[in-house]
């Protein structure tokens, strides 16, 4: 049993995803309280099911699949909900959504395609993760600040270097591919 629990926790993070605008959007007194709550405990799940994973090496290939793909569906949640509200520029949602799915259909097309391959964040896209996270979480707190939307171009631009860097790997390794 102990050896799912990575995977349990990813899982829950995945059914959090919905249950994230549902509350958001409620007429619940508190109601973006209660969805930065559903932030957190997503954003602590994650951290948790990576270090018991690594600590107990627990990994698997579903948790490595799954893994990513519920953090981009949790942050994508979370940015378009703060559009909808108007607490976010309208350009980093477009940006993120591309950045993200563009990302998504290589990982895909990576996985059945070249030996079951699943790309590892790079610094980049972890530090964007972690400030994206935070800036999330700000504009939850201070929804008129413009602090967060600082953070959330500072975020963009570690997304857009890390997409960069997963590019420019991506092609390297296509090019030896070819030539060997």
């Amino acid at each position: 049993m102990f050896k799912h629990i990575p995977n349990l926790l990813t899982i829950l993070r995945l059914l959090l995803v919905p249950v994230f605008p549902v509350v958001y959007f409620s007429t619940t007194p508190n109601a973006m309280y209660y969805a930065l709550g559903i932030f957190i405990v997503a954003g602590i799940t994650d951290v948790l099911d990576g270090y018991i994973a690594r600590k107990y090496q627990l990994t698997s290939v579903i948790g490595t699949a799954l893994d990513p793909l519920a953090d981009k569906l949790m942050l994508l949640t979370a940015l378009t909900c703060l559009y909808m509200s108007s607490h976010l520029p309208f350009i980093i949602l477009v940006i993120m959504y591309i950045k993200e799915f563009t990302m998504m259909l290589t990982g895909v097309y990576m996985y059945f395609h070249k030996e079951n391959v699943v790309v590892a964040s790079n610094l980049f896209g972890k530090l964007a993760t972690v400030i994206f996270s935070l800036a999330v979480v700000l504009t939850m707190l201070l929804p008129h600040s413009q602090f967060h939307i600082i953070l959330l171009y500072i975020a963009l631009l570690f997304k857009l270097m890390a997409f960069t860097s997963y590019t420019l790997n991506f092609f390297r390794n296509a090019k030896k591919q070819m030539s060997a």
